[in-house]
């Protein structure tokens, strides 16, 4: 049996894919631990910042997996369109390969960024400077990690957001550093600018479609 890490940056992502995948919550863990047969997943939390110590209460895995929702780049992703790069670049221009895992076809490069790319105008400048398919904060990170240890790891992630919708600075502060959401904070967002209930229902609509989408492709993985 093949074990398998799979890191997620926000707690929600964790706790939806846990439950998709029938994984258990591991007993004392202060933060979202799950497992199940060869499945191992953690929130490590935005950029990855919480990965150092959280990984290092997982089981040596054979395989990492950054896993979760991603935002588009192309305008040719629709939500829930299942993004497993070839490449991955970091904000500094390093790039990763990833591994070749089962029958998941890898395709294309996604970028890493340093911070929500919160507009539209934002999205088509990034895809025209790095010709990615889509973006997240960390599977550069994750990468690096695995790679310094000699574990081959890949990137499933899905869109969340397409090319034609940001993700609004007051939404993206919902999300603690570590991953935690805050309710009181999405509250606010609202009370202080009404179109962000909308704008809310949209995100968590289009990630409920990721999610789905990269649990059924972990599902592969783990039965690879």
């Amino acid at each position: 049996m093949t074990r398998v890490a799979v890191f997620t940056a926000v707690d929600l992502e964790a706790r939806s894919l846990a439950h998709w995948l029938g994984l258990a919550r591991v007993p004392g863990s202060d933060w979202p631990h799950y497992r199940a047969g060869a499945l191992e997943l953690v929130c490590v939390g935005l950029r990855a910042c919480e990965l150092e110590p959280r990984a290092s209460r997982v089981a040596e895995p054979a395989l990492v997996v950054s896993a979760g929702a991603c935002g588009a780049l192309s305008p040719g992703l629709a939500e829930g369109d299942l993004v497993v790069p070839e490449t991955v670049v970091s904000p500094t221009g390093a790039r990763y390969a990833t591994a070749e895992v089962g029958s998941l076809r890898r395709a294309g490069t996604l970028v890493t960024v340093d911070e929500v790319v919160a507009t539209p105008g934002a999205k088509a400048r990034l895809w025209v400077e790095t010709a990615a398919l889509a973006c997240d904060m960390e599977s550069a990170a994750i990468l690096e990690w695995a790679r310094a240890r000699g574990i081959p790891a890949v990137v499933i992630r899905a869109v969340s957001d397409t090319a034609v919708r940001g993700v609004p600075a007051d939404l993206a502060a919902v999300v603690e550093s570590d991953g935690r959401v805050r309710t009181i904070r999405a509250v606010r967002a609202v009370l202080a600018r009404p179109r962000a209930f909308v704008d809310a229902l949209t995100l968590r609509s289009g990630t409920n479609a990721a999610l789905k989408a990269v649990a059924r492709a972990l599902g592969k993985v783990a039965h690879s």
